[in-house]
């Protein structure tokens, strides 16, 4: 099971959703860098994390120093007002006082994480440079932050220095434990900053080398050197947490049940993958992509307010008989009485968006509505697919968004947003890409979301003609700019042998038109 690793578009959706069920904040994203330390940038709502690669030990021992990372990083979202940089002795000796604090309330909530933090702790302890190798009044900040987090110091520093560092440590204890006691938040942690920065006789813009936590990356510890780093954590935390089982913190037993779940998973993508190679499809693959801005949480929220009946499979209607009388509906002069009518959508789709060149000045509200639509479906429990397709240097390229064995997730909505529109519309090309995966999968309706007329109407009434062969309703929506552009092209569409064609000139208009059509042979 070790051998067995989890891919990086893996790593963010559990990141992403993992901090974002910690922090209770739903706007936030999570990305990989190896050229900077882990840090939350709170303006952009972004969580940067260091590699898994980078850091120490073998995999699941990574992936547990990942995951409480990952935690710490979510309570400065939640609790922190502010986090400055760490380039200077003042944001860093604030950061370090706030690591304490957000790490009680923290833990006050989510008491599971007791074991994890002191096995990171071991692993934080580890990978903190020896003093002789930090160099002027910078290795008394270091020597500060190794005793106030640790308990202890690795290596000797002169014995006035290390009076200083123990007395700063004492007030920076006291001012921690004040804050939690009456309340306090960040703003009153760093009035108080400037004390200890008094005490160890050190300026506010000392700058601080970056000390990163993979200084050995890759390396493992040996079971003995965990186990002695881990004893002098036990010793020194103790009064903070309580007595705790080493050989429990060792195991990470509760986290591993997880983990396992996590790589059979990935197990699974990697073999669903392959039905891409053979299929000629791509996926896109970079993780880091913010797809909060394709995000209308606006337009969801009244979508599935506006769907929500469907979701338990009935809906409310009037008619001239029914269960219960209405009386203002009476008066009103329409239907007196309603009645529960059952209302699901068995019916199975695939959708194909166009990202040519015609999108590209509309791209962003495209994408939105697209990833509306996407988002209701998934809250109606119905089972869909999304393609899309484009040109890349030169060549069109058909991309997979979603499949339709798996959930609507934050990595698909990733994809999506890093989807650039280019080239023209190839419909018949693009179609016998597609082919394999419908004759395979043989969907209910095959959806195109389309603003232009193809390259080669022939070939492609040839593959409407092939694809409706299958039994597969072959269903087209004209996005235009105005009433009469879309018209236009829903019209054009319908020539080419698409038994059914739609248009929509407001593209938030896109999710309900589609739904409504699925809604018909329910």
């Amino acid at each position: 099971m070790q051998s067995l690793e989890l891919r990086n578009e893996t790593l963010v959706e559990i990141a992403t959703f993992l901090v974002r069920r910690w922090s209770e904040k739903e706007n936030v994203v999570v990305e990989f860098s190896d050229k900077m330390e882990t840090k939350t940038r709170l303006t952009e709502n972004k969580v940067i994390l260091i590699p898994m690669e980078k850091r120490i030990g073998d995999y699941f021992q990574r992936y547990r120093q990942f995951r409480t990372s990952l935690w710490y990083e979510a309570m400065r979202i939640k609790f922190c007002k502010k986090i400055l940089s760490n380039d200077h002795a003042f944001g860093f000796i604030l950061n370090t006082l706030e690591s304490r604090r957000i790490e009680y309330l923290g833990r006050k909530i989510w008491r599971g994480m007791d074991k994890e933090i002191i096995f990171n702790y071991s692993y934080m302890l580890f990978s903190r440079p020896q003093l002789h190798t930090v160099y002027g009044k910078a290795r008394i900040v270091e020597a500060f932050y190794q005793y106030f987090m640790f308990g202890a110091i690795k290596g000797e520093i002169q014995s006035s220095y290390f009076e200083r560092i123990k007395k700063a440590s004492e007030l920076a204890k006291r001012i921690v434990d004040e804050a939690i006691k009456k309340d306090h938040g960040t703003e009153e942690l760093e009035k108080k900053v400037i004390e200890i920065l008094k005490i160890l006789d050190i300026d506010s813009l000392l700058t601080v080398p970056v000390s990163l936590p993979f200084m050995k990356a890759g390396m493992s510890l040996t079971k003995e050197e965990l186990l002695r780093f881990l004893t002098v954590v036990l010793r020194n935390k103790e009064g903070d947490f309580g007595k705790i089982d080493p050989k429990a913190v060792l195991g990470g037993d509760d986290v591993y049940d997880e983990y396992k779940v996590l790589l059979d998973e990935n197990k699974k993508s990697d073999n669903k993958g392959l039905t891409i190679e053979i299929a000629g499809l791509q996926m896109p693959t970079t993780s880091n992509v913010d797809e909060t801005k394709i995000y209308d949480i606006s337009l969801i929220n009244s979508l599935k307010i506006k769907f929500k009946e469907w979701k338990s499979g009935w809906k409310e209607q009037h008619q001239m008989s029914g269960d219960e009388f209405d009386e203002e509906q009476y008066i009103e002069g329409n239907d007196p009485f309603f009645t529960d009518v059952k209302k699901s959508i068995k019916t199975k789709i695939v959708i194909m968006l166009d990202h040519s060149s015609s999108i590209a000045s509309d791209a962003l509200e495209y994408k939105k509505a697209t990833l509306a639509l996407c988002e209701v479906l998934a809250y109606l429990k119905v089972k869909f697919a999304v393609y899309a397709f484009s040109t890349q240097n030169r060549t069109i390229v058909c991309w997979q968004i979603k499949s339709d064995n798996v959930k609507w997730n934050i990595v698909a909505a990733k994809r999506l947003a890093q989807i650039v529109a280019n080239g023209s519309t190839p419909l018949a090309e693009v179609y016998g890409k597609m082919f394999p995966i419908l004759q395979s999968k043989r969907p209910d309706i095959f959806l195109t979301l389309t603003d232009g007329e193809p390259s080669d109407p022939d070939a492609v009434r040839n593959m409407i003609k092939s694809l409706k062969g299958l039994g597969i309703k072959m269903v087209a929506i004209g996005l235009g700019s105005n009433t009469i552009r879309a018209t236009t092209i829903a019209v054009n569409l319908r020539h080419l042998g698409y038994e059914r064609t739609l248009a929509v000139s407001r593209l938030n208009d896109i999710p309900r038109r589609v739904i409504g059509l699925l809604g018909e042979g329910s």
